[in-house]
């Protein structure tokens, strides 16, 4: 039997250690790399071509669910198990949609997630009980739905530019991280709060964390301190 190849993406170098431990314990696995944020799994995955990534959802500079489209899109084949601590439906269709066949929750038994490897190592899809029954949920509460008004859909790009604003990274930082112009940067983000119907970076910032793209207990929101006036009160921009 040839070695099955895993590749680990995961932010917390803690938690990575583990999974190297117990997973590499097992006959006929391997520990071919290791990356700690979306991008860096990426590029990674492109230069080790590893039979099985294990991905997780909330992570820098790139989140799960991006990084897991542009895998795919390169590389349809690719064999995805997402591990995560995100529970949400709409992220689990968005990762389905891109071609992910494997979910499984840290919070599951280890023997559930040796299980899960197994399965992708065969070919098959697997998925924790917990995210069928999110899909049922959400799949029951679609048949009697409440009148919404559907976001516009943006660009790879434009998700890019949102998680790293949202991250806190400035128009320049954008542009250095993505390899563009600052004025592209800035175009960019102008695009998106006239897409999205928003007016400030806070309102921006709101809406990556609501839609999961990126994750607000490793990145919480830091609100820069307001200039004072002559009298020592603060000076609030409206």
């Amino acid at each position: 039997m040839n070695t099955l190849r895993i590749l680990l993406a995961d932010d917390h170098p803690v938690f990575r250690l583990g999974l190297c431990s117990l997973l590499g314990s097992h006959k006929g696995w391997e520990i071919c790399g290791q990356a700690s944020d979306g991008r860096a799994a990426v590029e990674k995955c492109g230069q080790l071509k590893p039979d099985v990534l294990i991905l997780d959802i909330g992570m820098p500079e790139l989140n799960g669910v991006d990084a897991a489209r542009r895998i795919l899109r390169d590389n349809p084949k690719q064999r995805i198990l997402i591990l995560t601590d995100v529970a949400s439906e709409q992220v689990i269709r968005e990762c389905l949609a891109a071609g992910v066949r494997g979910w499984v929750y840290k919070s599951d038994d280890t023997a559930e997630l040796m299980t899960a490897v197994e399965a992708l190592q065969q070919y098959r899809s697997t998925f924790s009980s917990r995210v069928c029954d999110l899909i049922l949920d959400g799949y029951l509460q679609r048949l009697h739905p409440d009148p919404v008004v559907l976001a516009p859909r943006l660009s790879f790009r434009e998700r890019e530019v949102v998680q790293l604003v949202g991250e806190g990274k400035t128009s320049k930082e954008v542009a250095a991280k993505l390899g563009i112009s600052l004025k592209t940067a800035e175009t960019h983000r102008s695009n998106i709060l006239m897409k999205l119907n928003l007016h400030t970076t806070v309102e921006l910032v709101l809406y990556a964390v609501q839609n999961e793209i990126v994750n607000i207990v490793r990145f919480p929101m830091v609100v820069p301190r307001a200039p004072q006036n002559g009298n020592g009160h603060a000076q609030i921009a409206v």
